[in-house]
């Protein structure tokens, strides 16, 4: 026999209707995670660092080697803040003609620049610039690194607005969706201004945010 403590009682058109608790209950709550590519850059990763702590959000950067040579600091603090940490090659080269040999050789210095600059940083991640695969995933995995996509995809590369990146955004998000972002590469001023937008305005709808998880599987 049920108890009163797993019926809930619910109205509905004037009748009361008896029924278990749990069908009652709450949904939880749509989650997103937001990405960063082709950083860290000297004047946009800060902003968008500065926004994402004063939101209390956690992000996943992914970084090209060259530019965590050139800014070890800003490495540093991506990890210091506790983000999650994304190799997105080297250079930002299309791998998608490479040779696993020469794919492993560059994802494992784009690693090495970032451990150069973040002893001990763990790399959980890797993305492929350009969404060009070929056999990186592959080999990414040998490394230990899940393939990190993206179901969200704005284009604010391309710099169409703050306003049009923030209606993209919200149109494409579904929950569990992963969106694609850039703190460097270009002028990224319309990233910061409509990630300022965004974050309050999902959080208004009910949405949480969450980094990607990462497969069990390791080499």
């Amino acid at each position: 026999m049920r108890t009163l403590r797993s019926i809930a009682a619910v109205s509905l058109a004037g009748a009361l209707l008896l029924v278990p608790a749990t069908a009652v209950a709450a949904a939880p709550a749509p989650a997103a995670a937001l990405t960063f590519d082709d950083g860290p850059h000297a004047t946009y990763t800060p902003q968008i660092l500065d926004v994402l702590a004063a939101e209390g959000v956690t992000a996943t950067f992914c970084l090209v080697g060259t530019q965590a040579q050139r800014h070890p600091a800003l490495v540093r603090r991506i990890v210091a803040d506790g983000h999650r940490l994304c190799n997105h090659s080297m250079r930002h080269d299309n791998m998608s003609t490479w040779t696993a040999a020469q794919i492993e050789a560059d994802l494992l210095a784009t690693n090495a620049a970032i451990h150069a600059a973040a002893p001990g940083a763990e790399i959980p991640y890797f993305r492929a610039p350009y969404g060009a695969w070929g056999q990186s995933a592959t080999v990414a995995a040998s490394l230990g690194m899940a393939r990190l996509g993206w179901t969200v995809d704005p284009r604010d590369w391309s710099r169409p607005g703050t306003d049009a990146i923030v209606a993209a955004v919200l149109a494409q998000l579904r929950p569990g969706g992963i969106v694609l972002m850039h703190d460097g590469g270009g002028d990224r001023s319309q990233t910061v201004a409509a990630l300022a937008t965004l974050i309050p305005r999902l959080r208004a709808d009910g949405w949480t945010f969450a980094v990607p998880p990462v497969p069990l599987r390791r080499p």
